[in-house]
């Protein structure tokens, strides 16, 4: 027989008959070992049992070590396997898989020792991956994720159910997607999707950030306790005299402002007029980068050291002023309905003083 005409392929549940004697004892997931009560109910009903998987490379019992058993109490001298190719860590993993899905339940402390120890070797697998092969919750395996992780370099990627890797962190797609929506202010989010692979949902977040003058990366959560800065103190600049407007009963809370000053700028970046032409794009991406509401600056606030607060407070004044000069200047335009000619600049770059 020619054996190039023909190749062996043996079926998925091919099994074979192997001594007891030379299996080794399974790097079981069971903390207490084997239970002798579960062993005598499995001798009872011998015939039924499925094979026993074996580690091909080891011959070590990767599951049925109370099957094992059962046949060796039934005098038996061999037992009906299944073979496993693959890494070590993948063997134990397969273990703790085939034990919570079949046979003898694994206790809580089981499981929660195996995904400790599936953690040490495999960092890299998300906390849903490693629940879903211990019968574990995703909160405990991140619970447990810390003490198993310590002494392992910080990974990027986790791998996930689906066997695919996803990054934990999304900075550079995010600085990415903010790029293309001040350049682009009219790019439909699945543009930016496809462009960056940021799913929907994170596009969508880093937008709205962007039109609530934010930075499109969140920033990490502050500690609760410590010291705050102290408030800024008063600088010897004249208050900023704000524009004239009809008195109201009750002024707008800083809630009510920023949600009508976003409308007034979602209702702006609309407009045909700006973003059909190449000045009005650049226009509408320079104001999104320079548009604040109160909601962002008193997210930065807590950042300052109590000894820059003069130092900032005088910045903000002065954009405050530069903001009030270029109002001014749309005022005059739209009266004359001509643009306004340049302020001479001192040395200082500033305007001078009337």
């Amino acid at each position: 027989m020619d054996s190039n005409d023909r190749s062996l392929t043996l079926p998925a549940n091919f099994t074979h008959r192997v001594r007891i004697e030379a299996l080794l004892p399974a790097d079981s997931p069971r903390l207490n070992g084997v239970d002798e009560e579960h062993v005598r109910r499995l001798a009872d009903i011998y015939d039924s049992l499925p094979p026993v998987l074996v580690h091909r490379t080891t011959m070590r019992v990767v599951d049925g070590m109370h099957r094992v058993a059962a046949a060796a109490s039934l005098g038996l001298s061999s037992v009906e396997v299944q073979y496993f190719d693959g890494a070590d860590e993948e063997a134990f993993l397969r273990s703790v898989t085939a034990n919570i899905s079949h046979g003898l339940p694994l206790s809580v402390t089981d499981r929660k020792a195996a995904a400790e120890r599936i953690l040490r070797s495999r960092p890299d697998l998300s906390d849903r991956s490693v629940a879903a092969s211990t019968g574990l919750d995703a909160k405990t395996v991140a619970a447990i994720r810390p003490r198993s992780t310590a002494d392992s370099p910080r990974s990027n990627i986790r791998i996930g159910t689906d066997g695919r890797v996803h990054p934990l962190d999304r900075t550079a797609e995010r600085l990415r997607a903010a790029e293309l929506m001040t350049q682009r202010p009219d790019l439909p989010l699945r543009a930016i999707v496809q462009e960056t692979g940021l799913s929907l949902g994170t596009a969508h977040d880093v937008r709205q950030r962007l039109l609530r003058g934010e930075a499109p990366v969140p920033q990490g959560r502050r500690p609760a306790t410590g010291p705050r800065p102290a408030a800024p103190a008063a600088v010897p600049d004249p208050p900023v005299p704000l524009p004239t407007a009809r008195a109201t009963t009750a002024p707008p809370s800083g809630a009510s402002r920023s949600r009508g000053s976003l409308e007034t700028l979602r209702r702006l970046a609309g407009d045909p007029s700006l973003r059909h032409s190449d000045s009005g794009r650049q226009f509408l991406r320079w104001l999104h980068t320079h548009f604040v509401v109160d909601e962002a600056w008193r997210r930065q606030a807590d950042a300052i050291p109590a000894h820059c607060t003069d130092t900032v407070a005088e910045l903000a004044l002065q954009c405050s002023h530069a903001w009030k000069r270029f109002a001014e200047d749309l005022g005059r335009r739209r009266l004359t309905d001509t643009p306004p000619a340049p302020f001479p600049q001192t040395a200082s770059g500033s305007r001078p003083a009337a």
